[in-house]
């Protein structure tokens, strides 16, 4: 038997697709979402068992490819599209 050592989030569009999934399940406060809000799910043994490379890694894509904007100080995250835009996987 071959152990499954598959990381589900190992791309980082992987990545970013399941954390604007995450985003969108959170209500924002002023438009502004907590980033230990989607970054716990992300990497918690109970949620996707993400990585904190990969986590890092699918932040970035997010930005770059216009689905999350990451405040300076790196405490929270804003959606930039309407919710019924953002892309699924």
């Amino acid at each position: 038997m071959k152990p499954n050592n598959e990381r589900p989030y190992a791309t980082p569009e992987a990545a970013a697709r399941k954390l604007v999934e995450l985003a969108k399940s959170v209500e924002p406060i002023n438009g502004r979402i907590h980033i230990e809000k989607i970054n716990y799910p992300f990497v918690s043994k109970e949620g996707c068992k993400g990585s904190g490379p990969e986590f890092g890694a699918g932040i970035k894509y997010a930005i770059e490819k216009g689905w999350l904007d990451l405040h300076e100080s790196g405490t929270y995250v804003k959606l930039l599209l309407l919710r019924e835009e953002l892309p699924t996987s």
